[in-house]
């Protein structure tokens, strides 16, 4: 595994050095990691099953040549070529040269000696005529091509989730690692002043103890804070990629971008007004709905089939003249047919239409679920968002309060008319304070990606 400092990288778009901010990290995921690249693949694969269907129309060439030698005899020389030319509206175009001879050869079968060429149409009177399975297939083809471009946004819109909460987690491991280290830097100096106080008489030797052994509390916190942060960075380098192939590690000195930097609008506002409709803007909803048309597709092939499969055929003939293969075209001469074929009791069509049934219906019931699912969770979403919000603004002014009763409890104890212990309480819940809103801001960022995913839109572009 390579070894990269992304925040080098992030440097042209932040503000500092070796700072990654969270937009940065969202482009490089959306432009490098593999699972991004693997769905943009969805809309050429939907591309391809279209090609495919399409193959049914193709035109077809058809050759067939026989002979046989017997006892110095030919018995027969037969040789057969047919182009057919399926239409988009169901009948097929056929044309094709027939020339047949020798001694023995079926009389039906004799042709002039230049051959004999004929132009026709085989029509579909009863099964096929309104559809077929071919042009079932390509229409649901189309609709699957579709499908396909609403599973890019999905796989996106999962992928960008996942992406976004673990740079929050990451954010907030390397704030609150902040904060301790500032702590133990604080609790150090009061350490090292305690101690001079106490060695010349100014302060008592207990405070020199209880300052030490707040020392060690915040030692102990800065390491586990340091593990946390460790961990984090693990998480978010699985997210790290160059080109979809190397696989790269967070560099150790890059951070997050600052605290008041993640203060800028989460983007909610701006796509709250989807909410109302987002039933049939979901990509998830639009994938049931193009499955049931798919569903009602099949199901009216299957109702078609149930009728009898009858073909008309008409092939007006021409003998060559020169250079002219359709010199003596005329209606008078042609060979025709027609073909029936009707099941008595008709029960494997009739099954297939009825199963198709069953289909549809399963399809709305799953579609009806799904709705019920994010529309709940788009509500939860919101509502984690909306509250998080509340309460991240409501202790940012808790916090400035606890700076408050910091300070002047210092002020206090400098004069002389406060202990050790108050203050070191004071400052305790200042830094807990801190570490507190951080997590609600990471919180609210968070969740904030929730309701975008809620709504189907983080994987929009």
């Amino acid at each position: 595994m390579l070894h990269l400092a992304i925040g080098q990288i992030a440097m042209a778009q932040s503000t500092g050095p070796g700072v990654f901010p969270f937009d940065s990290f969202m482009q490089r995921v959306r432009i490098h990691h593999p699972l991004s690249m693997q769905a943009r693949l969805q809309p050429s694969v939907g591309d391809a099953l279209v090609l495919q269907a399409k193959g049914a129309f193709d035109p077809k060439l058809e050759g067939n040549f026989a002979e046989k030698y017997f006892d110095g005899k030919e018995y027969y020389n037969r040789f057969q070529g047919m182009l057919k030319i399926p239409t988009w509206f169901g009948p097929d175009i056929v044309t094709g040269f027939d020339r047949n001879m020798g001694q023995f050869l079926n009389p039906e079968n004799n042709t002039p000696g230049s051959g004999l060429y004929y132009a026709g149409v085989v029509i579909p009177l009863g099964e096929g005529l309104f559809t077929d399975e071919r042009r079932t297939a390509l229409k649901q083809a189309r609709l699957a091509r579709e499908m396909s471009r609403y599973e890019q946004t999905l796989l996106l819109n999962d992928l960008y989730l996942d992406a976004g909460r673990t740079y929050w987690k990451w954010y907030l491991a390397w704030h609150t690692r902040e904060v301790y280290r500032q702590a133990v830097l604080l609790a150090e100096e009061r350490f090292q002043a305690v101690k001079l106080g106490a060695e010349l008489g100014d302060r008592p030797d207990v405070d020199t103890l209880e300052a030490g052994i707040q020392v060690q509390n915040r030692q102990l916190g800065l390491q586990e804070s340091e593990r946390l942060l460790r961990n984090a960075s693990a998480a978010l380098s699985i997210f790290l990629w160059e080109r979809g192939i190397i696989p790269l590690e967070l560099d150790p000195l890059t951070q997050p971008e600052a605290f008041d930097g993640a203060l800028s609008s989460a983007g909610v506002d701006s796509v709250l007004n989807r909410a109302d409709t987002f039933e049939q803007l979901h990509p998830a909803l639009r994938q049931y709905a193009l499955k049931i048309d798919q569903l009602e597709l099949e199901r009216r092939w299957k109702a078609e089939q149930i009728k009898p499969d009858l073909d008309l055929k008409f092939n007006p003939l021409s003998e060559p003249v020169g250079g002219d293969p359709f010199a003596n075209l005329s209606l008078n001469a042609y060979t025709w047919g027609a073909s029936l074929s009707v099941p008595v009791f008709v029960r494997k069509e009739r099954g297939a239409l009825r199963l198709a049934d069953y289909k549809i219906q399963e399809a709305n019931y799953d579609l009806r679920a799904k709705q019920a699912e994010l529309t709940y969770k788009l509500r939860q979403s919101l509502n984690d968002w909306e509250f998080t919000d509340a309460q991240f603004r409501l202790y940012t002014r808790t916090t400035r309060d606890y700076l408050g009763l910091l300070n002047a409890e210092r002020e206090i104890f400098n004069s002389g008319e406060s202990s050790l212990f108050l203050v070191n309480a004071r400052e305790t819940g200042y830094i807990q304070a801190q570490i507190k809103l951080i997590e609600l801001l990471s919180k609210n960022r968070a969740a904030s990606l929730e309701a975008l995913h809620a709504l189907g839109v983080l994987g929009e572009e």
